[in-house]
């Protein structure tokens, strides 16, 4: 069961809009590795807006996830590949439903 969420709201510079949609792509092997990361999508809002949605059990997993490999690649990359910092907007779930 999700308790926890975090969503993540990206605006891609000018020009980069294919390489942020291939690096959201390539997170998915490092989410696939964290245990407590119950769901995780990459989403295309638009043509230069994306975004990040994912789902934890618990404090602690959405924590780790929050120190891990994907966020620590994707404050790397900010500068190069986001018009800003990205805003990390922490959520609780109300309901939810997971195969």
């Amino acid at each position: 069961m999700v308790k926890l969420a975090l969503w993540v709201p990206l605006e891609a510079k000018p020009g980069k809009e294919q390489e942020v949609e291939q690096f959201l792509r390539d997170g998915l092997a490092l989410v696939e590795q964290e245990a407590g990361t119950t769901a995780w999508f990459a989403l295309r809002l638009g043509p230069s807006m994306f975004g990040i949605f994912d789902a934890f059990p618990d404090d602690s997993a959405r924590e780790a996830h929050l120190s891990g490999k994907v966020a620590a690649a994707l404050m790397a990359k900010a500068p190069e590949l986001f018009t800003g910092t990205p805003p990390i907007q922490k959520l609780e779930v109300v309901a939810a439903k997971l195969p």
